[in-house]
C-alpha cells in the first residue's frame, strides 16, 4: 500500500496551461476550434487524395498516411485536455497516463518516420526519376508504411514499459497539459535514471537517424535542383518540397528543443507553450501547409468542391 511511509499515487493532476477559472472556457473554445480544424483539414486531404486519380502516386499516398497519423496524434491529447478545461479536478489515472504516453510516443514515432520516408520519396523522384516508379512501387510503399508503425510501436514500448516499474508516492501534480515522459519522471519516488537514459538513447537512435535521413535526402535534392537550367523547373521542384521542409522544421526543432535539452525544468510554462506547437499545432498546420503550397492538391480540392456544387 505504501513505501517510505508515503501513499502510492494512483491519480495525477494535470496542471494544464492556467489555473485561472475564468480562462478555462476561453481555452476550451480555442483548443476545440484547433482540434476541429485539425480533424476536418486532415480528413479533407485524405478525401481529396482518395477521390482524385491524378493523386494516386507514392507522394500522395504518404501524405494521406501522414494526415491519418495527424488525426490520431492530435486525438491522444486534445480530447482529454478539453475535458480538463471543464473540470475542477483535472485528474488522470496512472493507467490512463501511461496509456496516453504510449500512444503519444507511438504516433510521434510514426510521424517522424513518415516524414523521413516522404523526404526519401522526393529524393528518389527528383534524383532518380527514371527508376522512381520501380523503386517506390505500391508493394514497397505499403511495406514502408507498415514499417513506420512497427518502428513507432517499438519506440513507444521501449519508453513506456519501464514506467510501470517506477513508484509514485509524493506529489501527483504534473506540470503539463498532458502526460509526457519528462515531467512524469520528475515525480518518481524511485530512481528514474534508467528511464531517462532510455529516453535519450531512443531519441538519438530513432529521432536523429530519422532527421539525418531527411537532411541527407534534401541535400541531394537541393544539389540536383540547382543543376536544373529552367527557372520554372527549379521553382516547381522547390514548391513541391518546401511544404515538406516547413513541416519537418516545425516538428523537429520544437521536439528536439524540449526533449534533448538539460533536465532543469522540463515543464516550465514556456516549455508547455512550445510543446503545443509539436503536439497540437503541427497536426493542424500540416494540411494547411500542404494544400496552400501544393498546386496539385489545390487543383484537386477545387475539382472536389465543384462536384459538391460549392463552387461554380
Amino acid at each position: 500500500m505504501a513505501k517510505d511511509n508515503r501513499t502510492t499515487v494512483t491519480d495525477f493532476i494535470l496542471l494544464g496551461l492556467s489555473d485561472d477559472p475564468q480562462l478555462q472556457p476561453l481555452l476550451f473554445l480555442v483548443f476545440l476550434v484547433i482540434y476541429l480544424i485539425t480533424f476536418a483539414g486532415n480528413m479533407v486531404i485524405m478525401g481529396v487524395i482518395k477521390a482524385e486519380p491524378q493523386l494516386h502516386t507514392p507522394m500522395y499516398f504518404f501524405l494521406s498516411h501522414l494526415s491519418f497519423v495527424d488525426i490520431c496524434y492530435s486525438s491522444v491529447t486534445v480530447p482529454k485536455m478539453l475535458d480538463n478545461f471543464l473540470e475542477e479536478q483535472k485528474k488522470i489515472s496512472f493507467n490512463g497516463c501511461v496509456t496516453q504516453i504510449f500512444f503519444f510516443t507511438l504516433f510521434v514515432g510514426v510521424e517522424i518516420f513518415t516524414l523521413s520516408v516522404m523526404a526519401y520519396d522526393r529524393y528518389t523522384a527528383i534524383c532518380d526519376p527514371l527508376h522512381y516508379l520501380d523503386i517506390m512501387n505500391k508493394r514497397i510503399c505499403v511495406q514502408v508504411v507498415l514499417s513506420t508503425w512497427a518502428l513507432g510501436f517499438l519506440h513507444a514500448l521501449i519508453n513506456t514499459a519501464p514506467v510501470l516499474n517506477l513508484h509514485f508516492c509524493g506529489s501527483n501534480a504534473i506540470r503539463h497539459f498532458s502526460c509526457e515522459l519528462p515531467p512524469l519522471l520528475q515525480l518518481s519516488c524511485t530512481d528514474a535514471t534508467t528511464n531517462k537514459v532510455v529516453l535519450f538513447v531512443t531519441l538519438v537512435v530513432f529521432g536523429l537517424s530519422s532527421f539525418l535521413l531527411t537532411l541527407v535526402s534534401y541535400i541531394h535534392i537541393i544539389s540536383t535542383v540547382l543543376k536544373i537550367q529552367s527557372v520554372v523547373g527549379r521553382h516547381k521542384v522547390f514548391s513541391t518540397c518546401s511544404s515538406h521542409l516547413i513541416v519537418v522544421c516545425l516538428l523537429y526543432l520544437t521536439g528536439f528543443f524540449l526533449y534533448m535539452k538539460p533536465n532543469t525544468d522540463s515543464a516550465s510554462m514556456p516549455d508547455r507553450l512550445i510543446s503545443i506547437q509539436y503536439s497540437i499545432l503541427t497536426p493542424m498546420l500540416n494540411p494547411i501547409i500542404y494544400s496552400l503550397k501544393n498546386k496539385e492538391v489545390k487543383t484537386a480540392l477545387r475539382k472536389m468542391l465543384r462536384k459538391f456544387k460549392f463552387l461554380r
